[in-house]
């Protein structure tokens, strides 16, 4: 009796050629259901929170909603802000399998961002917290409105800024020293612009 392959369409991870990083994408990956669709269920059953975060000691409005999600007990702490995740939905728990067959990763939270419009955006950082470990692998889903992300490298300022469009079903996995060394972003649009949902899966560590 031959074997069942679960996702045999999917395409292979692409390696994109980024100076002190590892960066692997895929246009479009394969879901169960329209990029669309997953996006409109999201929106629509998630608890979204809007956060205040702490920068450089003030405290200011978070541009964008999100929500966190993983297994129990595995907290997140990011710019002042704790969450405390909610158990998995079966939507995300699908998402998330297939996510880690094409990248070979093992992931127990996932964060989701809710992009409404062109005024939402997301802050220069790296994905460096300590309970991500030394050298995470953060996998990002984008569903919805395309949005640029943005690389800038932290000390070589010769580099030039990358910009990297993320389309409606996009998959970005960086992983090795990329969080060390580039900070990433996306920034505010001029034209008015859909919605975006983003969901970033992660591994939590070290917990107490």
């Amino acid at each position: 009796m031959g074997t069942t392959d679960l996702f045999p369409s999917q395409p292979c991870l692409e390696q994109v050629r980024i100076q002190d990083a590892n960066v692997s994408y895929i246009r479009q990956f394969e879901l169960a259901q329209s990029p669309e669709l997953i996006m409109e269920e999201l929106i629509a059953t998630v608890p979204w929170r809007a956060e205040n975060v702490v920068v450089w000691g003030k405290t200011y409005p978070q541009p964008r909603l999100i929500a966190w999600y993983g297994d129990p007990e595995r907290s997140y702490t990011y710019s002042g802000i704790r969450l405390q995740p909610r158990p998995w939905t079966s939507l995300l728990l699908e998402i998330k399998s297939r996510v880690e067959a094409i990248s070979g990763s093992e992931f127990n939270s996932v964060l989701l961002n809710y992009y409404r419009d062109n005024r939402d955006s997301m802050g220069f950082h790296s994905d460096d917290e300590p309970e991500l470990g030394l050298h995470p692998t953060i996998a990002a889903i984008s569903l919805g409105q395309e949005r640029v992300l943005i690389f800038k490298h932290k000390t070589d300022q010769s580099l030039k800024r990358i910009r990297f469009p993320l389309g409606s079903g996009s998959l970005l996995i960086m992983s090795g020293e990329t969080q060390r060394h580039w900070l990433h972003g996306i920034e505010k649009e001029r034209q008015q612009c859909g919605p975006r949902v983003n969901l970033t899966f992660r591994r939590i560590y070290n917990q107490k």
